[in-house]
């Protein structure tokens, strides 16, 4: 039996392009789930074939790295006593691999990164506001880590319609991370990718090259059989220490068909054709779905029809 997705924020309750954070409560921080030892293990894959692209980190990074991995071996075991476990080494979560080898292994925030579903990112306050300083990004949603890396906020948005530099979005997140202390928020983001890929990276140049051209995500026009729903739940998080910003993304991947299981789908399904409807020429471009989405609601539609 297909499993119903566990977060549908395109039923309206988180509209693209919109910054939309809300509070989080510190116990619901990490998600765990039966996917666990095999998004480590694509993560483990990935830093064994290209670890200087699904991770960067600046010099003097280390300590709020170790910050990172020190409140994830204080919260994990606690919080999910039948995945995680203390062990001489630390934590380590039951039944996976253990850590890869190479330099770049002996930073804290890789240890972090194969304890944890989520990617990890972590900001740093300059003179140019808050800019990309480490991260681990093994399961890009369309975009490059390395190209990111070092930029500050307004640079790193420039791509997004209507949050480039210079906007009221993006004024609007830089007072966000300013503001930020104790507490942790969250926000959710959706697109649709054709397979069910984790590792789905896409240049400033590829996104430009697929916007110009506007191909189908879907060759054979069937975008039931393929189209996935990709979920990024994404939080920020004050780190006491360093004062730098811990940003996760947690990703999960749904069959667009497992909708027609959903008890809800005879409202869902409408809303979230609703919310493709509502994307402008820009924000389809940016997503990928010039050209699929008059097929994508369709599909959704029939699915509301059905019910």
């Amino acid at each position: 039996m297909t499993s119903l997705p566990t977060h549908t924020p395109y039923d309206g309750s988180s509209k693209l392009f919109t910054i939309g954070l809300k509070p989080l409560a510190l116990a619901d921080w990490i998600e765990v789930d039966e996917h666990l030892l095999p998004f480590l293990a694509e993560k483990q894959r990935l830093y064994a074939e290209m670890p200087g692209t699904v991770f960067v980190e600046e010099d003097g990074t280390r300590d709020a790295q170790r910050e990172v991995l020190d409140l994830l071996e204080a919260h994990l075991p606690r919080a999910f006593p039948e995945t995680h476990r203390r062990a001489s080494g630390g934590v380590e979560v039951i039944g996976a691999a253990g850590n890869p080898e190479g330099d770049f292994a002996k930073a804290p925030l890789v240890a972090a990164s194969l304890l944890v579903q989520e990617d990890l990112i972590l900001m740093r306050r300059g003179e140019d506001g808050w800019r990309l300083a480490a991260g681990s990004l093994c399961f890009p949603s369309s975009w490059s880590l390395l190209e990111k890396f070092g930029k500050p906020l307004q640079q790193i948005h420039a791509p997004v319609p209507g949050f480039g530099p210079g906007t009221r979005p993006a004024e609007l997140i830089n007072r966000m991370f300013d503001g930020l202390q104790g507490q942790a928020v969250e926000r959710y983001n959706w697109s649709i990718q054709s397979g069910d890929a984790l590792y789905h990276p896409l240049s400033n140049v590829e996104r430009n090259e697929r916007a110009a051209s506007r191909p189908s995500r879907f060759a054979d026009g069937d975008a039931n059989a393929h189209a996935f729903i990709r979920v990024e739940r994404q939080t920020l998080r004050k780190l006491p220490v360093s004062g730098d910003i811990l940003f996760t993304i947690r990703i999960h991947l749904d069959p667009l068909a497992a909708l027609a299981h959903h008890p809800d789908r005879a409202t869902l399904a409408p809303a979230f054709a609703a919310q493709l409807e509502a994307l402008d020429i820009a924000q389809l471009d940016y997503k990928g779905l010039t050209s699929d989405r008059d097929r994508l609601v369709g599909v959704l539609n029939q699915m509301a029809n059905a019910a």
